[in-house]
């Protein structure tokens, strides 16, 4: 496509918009995506993905599904709108010399992956604890035969509690927690640092994902339009956004393993503690074998697909354009 001149704050606005209506589509197979990719070989809550949903809905209800939902969709207008614009932003300025070749649309890619992790990082970091909190709960019914906890509610500071009383007796009932407690907790206990836990990883996701992504998009893409100066049709925009997402998402999903698996604060009986991305990777294929590194991968790639998709045609379709356009308007009319 060529590359248009857009005002920054139409990016960003094209990037916010895309973002919250992806995500709100597919929110339910991201919940699925963590809690497959958390289960360890013998402590299985799920069996597979659509087990997973169903057990979901029976035991949390329609909205159980969506249980994290809320900071994924105050952050993720911040996350996509540096995403894409960045990406805009270093084509267009690398392409000026020499125009935009392969290894530059990677580079692109490279530095709106970097960017995006400021935000990605914490709100993946809040995300997880309420999105596991389901399988959690599961695993400590089984366990202990407690009935008290209602579906997917546990407190940060209960889990050690509840390990104990399944020697000692009953247990008290955990209450239900939020991002924001999640949040004030982490702040106050390590600082800025812990909504930062998994940086490291979230980088070696994000960064590869943004170098694959972004130039497969832009080729793929082109193949729809009729001119360098023509807009793709919008379904060709959406099914070249599909394929590269999900593409993309499963060559990185190792590294998204890790990830989840870094940023759970909270463990069952029988999972560790990491202390590191190298030790986790060690851990996961000495203890589940290399197949573990793609637990999750076929929900990654219909997660990403559609919001991929639907992020390009909504990004693409001027919207942040429309928005700027019509404030400019309205500050000049009496």
């Amino acid at each position: 496509m060529a590359e248009k001149q857009i005002s920054l704050p139409a990016k960003l606005i094209n990037g916010g918009v895309a973002g919250i209506i992806g995500v709100t589509c597919v929110f339910p197979i991201d919940l699925t995506k963590t809690r497959l990719q958390n289960q360890r070989n013998g402590h299985q809550v799920y069996k597979s993905m659509l087990d997973c949903l169903v057990k979901t809905i029976r035991s949390e209800g329609y909205f159980g599904m969506y249980r994290g939902a809320a900071v994924n969709l105050t952050l993720v207008t911040p996350e996509k709108a540096i995403k894409l614009a960045a990406n805009d932003f270093f084509r267009q300025h690398l392409a000026k010399s020499g125009g935009l070749t392969l290894s530059k649309e990677m580079l692109a890619g490279c530095g709106a992956g970097t960017c995006q992790v400021i935000v990605t990082t914490p709100m993946e970091m809040l995300k997880i604890q309420l999105q596991d909190a389901g399988r959690l709960a599961s695993l400590q019914k089984s366990a202990i035969g407690l009935h008290c906890l209602p579906s997917g509610t546990k407190h940060l500071a209960t889990i050690p509690v509840l390990t104990r009383a399944y020697n000692v007796g009953p247990a008290l009932c955990a209450q239900p927690i939020s991002a924001t407690q999640i949040a004030a907790k982490l702040l106050r206990s390590d600082g800025i640092r812990g909504l930062y836990k998994g940086l490291g990883a979230t980088i070696l996701r994000d960064v590869p994902f943004s170098i694959i992504y972004f130039p497969l998009f832009s080729h793929l893409n082109k193949l729809g339009q009729a001119s360098s100066e023509q807009r793709a049709p919008f379904y060709h925009s959406f099914l070249s956004g599909c394929a590269a997402g999900s593409f993309s998402a499963v060559c990185v999903n190792p590294c998204d393993v890790i990830k989840t698996r870094l940023q759970s604060l909270q463990k069952g009986a029988h999972e560790e503690n990491y202390r590191g991305v190298v030790d986790c990777a060690r851990s996961i294929w000495l203890k589940e074998g290399p197949s573990a590194f793609l637990k999750g991968a076929g929900c990654r790639a219909l997660l990403i697909a559609p919001l991929f998709g639907i992020a390009q045609v909504v990004y693409f379709l001027g919207i942040g354009e429309a928005v700027v356009e019509f404030a400019q308007y309205s500050r000049l009319s009496p």
